[in-house]
């Protein structure tokens, strides 16, 4: 697909690590598609067929700053992003916006002066369970007791931009990692990879309290834990019997212990049980429960897995995918390493391998799309990754994106 603009497929993470600029491809109910991409001239959101085929111009929203989450509409879609504000720290604010048939129907400010916060970055999810939004994403304290802390905020909003009750205004902290699934009914489910505590959690309904269940304790700081989601978003997939799985890098724990430093009693440090990052899957019995511990799919020791994601692969299977790097070194929170490839992988609900791994060199990143017949679409730079050094520079771009599919 031949864009209009100039897309900066690269970015830089933490240590000015590469990681993918995140795209967002959200499947609409009459099957259409949405692919939204950043752009200095704000966001794009592309329309395409069911069959990944461009249908028409892009929409750009103006003077926002990044792809925060998408949802696809019939008459249009719903982003989750960044706009200008006025505050302290002269920071963005996150922003709802929805289009309908071209044109603006709402843009509903999610921070501001009011609430004591602000959106430098997002890091966000956006879900819609046909009735209301669920917007879940990193948050800057600007006044009030979290003054220049961070933290994470879920806000609900209903089909006309209004905000409603549910979520909260303050969670993890830092919240290195975020992943959310909408549901019919109650709090939407969620997770959280939070430094202070340092892991994985369980968000659902509470905002991560000190009780909030453990996923996966992980060593963690601000900026870095453990690997995490790619881009600290996370994909959370939820089977036909209630049951939730998601898949991160992790460098699990030798140790996990409670901080004597900090006076609070709330902080924990973990040292890692592996020096690379190795692809994790783990498991919730419901939306507030984990189910054991999680089962990794990688063990080789000279070997890093970046940009892990995992998706429904037909009724009852799951695809995990992963990009491999040999030769790798990590250090303080930055990996490099020579690419190998992308896996491939399928796995039952219990995470027993269903396949043996395929390894591609097309690379699967953003925000996947699952279509009513269960086929995957995603929307990607055609570039073979570099994860040998740091990005120091500029972000380097494209003038395509090629829309992939895989059907199970």
């Amino acid at each position: 697909m031949n864009l209009s603009a100039k897309f900066p497929y690269i970015s830089a993470g933490y240590n000015n690590t590469r990681e993918w600029t995140r795209t967002a491809t959200a499947v609409a109910p009459n099957g259409t598609l949405r692919v939204a991409w950043p752009a200095a001239d704000g966001i794009h959101v592309t329309p395409l067929t069911s069959a990944g085929r461009r249908s028409g111009a892009d929409t750009v929203v103006k003077g926002a700053k990044e792809v925060g989450g998408l949802v696809a509409h019939n008459d249009g879609f719903a982003l989750l992003t960044r706009v200008p504000d006025t505050n302290k720290w002269k920071e963005t604010a996150a922003a709802l916006i929805r289009f309908k048939n071209g044109k603006q129907a709402f843009r509903t400010k999610l921070t501001g002066t009011a609430s004591h916060d602000t959106a430098p970055l997002l890091d966000g999810q956006l879900t819609w369970n046909g009735t209301k939004y669920g917007a879940y994403f990193v948050v800057h304290g600007a006044g009030g007791f979290a003054d220049g802390h961070y933290g994470d905020k879920l806000t609900y909003v209903g089909a006309g931009g209004g905000k409603l009750n549910g979520g909260w205004s303050w969670g993890c902290s830092h919240n290195e990692g975020i992943a959310l699934h909408a549901e019919t009914t109650g709090a939407f489910t969620s997770l959280c990879f939070d430094d202070w505590r340092s892991g994985l959690f369980v968000s659902t309904g509470i905002g991560a309290p000190d009780d909030a269940p453990v996923v996966q304790r992980e060593q963690c700081w601000a900026g870095y834990c453990g690997g995490t989601f790619p881009g600290r978003t996370g994909d959370l997939v939820k089977s036909p019997t209630g049951r939730y799985a998601t898949a991160f890098a992790s460098r699990g724990a030798a140790s996990a212990r409670k901080n004597p430093a900090d006076a609070s009693g709330r902080g924990w440090t973990v040292t890692p049980r592996t020096s690379t990052h190795q692809v994790a899957v783990a498991f919730l019995k419901n939306r507030n429960t984990p189910a054991g511990k999680p089962v990794y799919l990688t063990g080789a020791k000279g070997t890093a897995n970046v940009n892990v994601h995992v998706a429904p692969y037909g009724k009852d299977r799951l695809l995990v995918c992963w990009e491999s790097l040999n030769n790798a070194k990590c250090a303080n929170g930055t990996r490099a390493g020579t690419f190998t490839g992308t896996h491939l992988r399928l796995i039952d609900w219990t995470g027993r391998f269903q396949s043996a791994d395929k390894v591609v060199q097309a690379r699967i990143t953003g925000d996947i799309a699952v279509l009513k017949d269960g086929t995957l679409t995603w929307a990607h730079a055609p570039v073979t990754p570099s994860y040998t050094t740091a990005l120091t520079g500029s972000s380097p771009t494209a003038t395509t994106l090629r829309i992939a599919r895989l059907t199970p």
